[in-house]
């Protein structure tokens, strides 16, 4: 599944607004990437092609809260439980955010637990949906929104990006209280200078750096940064399991289950991590049709077998049959032909018929007309008040016989296996 993922620039969405790309065919490996207007980005091509939109990090805040009990698992049915969860995050979030939280777009971590503290995105909502509008009547609905960076991949890490007039700096930051004790981590995202980088003094973090900044960010920290290039970042970004994509902003017409799929189809056929796992389904699959195959080669045999014992059975017993085609059927026949020259009724003549059906007919049935003709036989007769058809069929198709019955008309003829 062909990945394309784009930075939503923090400016507005205008003609001049430029948006980083990246196109990828396994989310790990980068197969192009720019920096465009939105009517330059790479057509869509058929709807298996996702995109994902990122949310830069300046664009974004982060809060914690404690959820209350019942709340999360209330939002995971319908729209009543996620307006209601809606307003018990803007009620949390109220003293803790500078706007007025109508303006904002509030997202919750993946798999919230209101057993512990969860994390909360927020940004502003008009902007978001501006860009939203923009991507979607330009030809490209977004499916995932995320974070460009979480808080999770921040607990190592510390990210420098931009250009040496607009370095930015994203990690996490200790919150202490007035007497000095630990309070809790934040996200922080600013600019970069002496002062936002004493934060971080004594911080064992990987620093990452894109290359216009390398130099500024090796002489803030003072000491070596990892490059890391902006394409980079962003399937790094997509990696995340966070979906801004909650509340209002959720897109109502996409196909976010067949989505969830595909992306997980995809990343288990291609992902690196998942290779091993791709092996064992491999062999897995490998492994059970050879035992298939085994299985039904040993069925086959001792099928063959038996059929060669009948074959046996009836070329001893009659060996002037030239050609077997059909043991059981010419054994019957054969069998018949020696009751028949010995003067013993047979099972397909009249009188066995005769017989075999008077034993289970109704007593007051009295046929009126018998005919037998090519080892059929058909009796006709009035019909019989409780005589059922279906239990004369079954009593006789364990002697051989099949019995249909049309009217007053019975037909019973003989070669039906008991």
């Amino acid at each position: 599944m062909t990945l394309l993922i784009i930075s939503l620039p923090t400016t507005a969405a205008d003609h001049a607004a430029l948006f980083d790309y990246v196109q990828s065919q396994d989310a790990s490996t980068v197969t192009s990437n720019a920096s465009v207007p939105l009517a330059l980005l790479p057509a869509v091509a058929d709807r298996h092609t996702e995109v994902v939109a990122v949310v830069p990090a300046q664009a974004l805040s982060w809060h914690q809260v404690q959820l209350p009990q019942g709340s999360v698992s209330r939002s995971m049915f319908g729209e009543r439980g996620a307006t209601r969860l809606r307003a018990i995050l803007e009620g949390l979030l109220e003293d803790q955010l500078l706007d007025d939280t109508a303006q904002l777009h509030l997202a919750l971590q993946p798999n919230p637990n209101s057993a512990g503290p969860v994390w909360v995105a927020a940004c502003d909502r008009a902007w978001l949906k501006t860009h939203l509008t923009a991507l979607a009547g330009a030809g490209y609905p977004v499916n995932r929104i995320v974070p460009e960076v979480t808080p999770q991949g921040l607990v190592d890490a510390l990210f420098v990006t931009g250009d040496e007039q607009h370095a930015q700096l994203s990690g996490m930051v200790e919150r202490r209280s007035a007497s000095g004790e630990l309070s809790g981590t934040g996200v922080l995202t600013c600019a970069l200078s002496g002062a936002s980088a004493a934060l971080f003094d004594g911080s064992t973090a990987q620093v990452f750096a894109e290359p216009a900044v390398v130099e500024l960010a090796e002489h803030s920290f003072n000491r070596p940064v990892t490059l890391l290039q902006n394409a980079q970042r962003l399937l790094q970004a997509i990696q995340s399991p966070w979906d801004l994509a909650q509340f209002d902003v959720a897109d109502a017409e996409r196909d976010s289950g067949w989505y969830r799929f595909v992306r997980s189809g995809s990343s288990v056929m291609r992902a690196p991590q998942w290779r091993a796992a791709r092996w064992a389904l491999v062999v897995l699959v490998l492994g059970n049709l050879i035992g298939l195959n085994a299985w039904a080669l040993r069925e086959q045999s001792l099928l063959n077998v038996k059929r060669q014992a009948v074959r046996a059975v009836l070329t001893d017993t009659f060996p002037k049959i030239p050609v077997v085609v059909d043991a059981p059927v010419q054994m019957a026949r054969e069998l018949a032909a020696m009751q028949r020259a010995s003067g013993r009724s047979a099972g397909a003549d009249m009188e066995s018929m005769l017989s075999a059906f008077s034993g289970v007919a109704q007593v007051a049935f009295i046929p009126t007309a018998i005919e037998f003709a090519a080892g059929e036989l058909r009796l006709t007769g009035p019909a019989v008040a409780g005589q059922d058809p279906q239990q004369v069929s079954d009593a006789l198709k364990g002697q051989g016989l099949a019995v249909t019955q049309q009217g007053n008309l019975w037909t019973v003829r003989a070669g039906v296996a008991p």
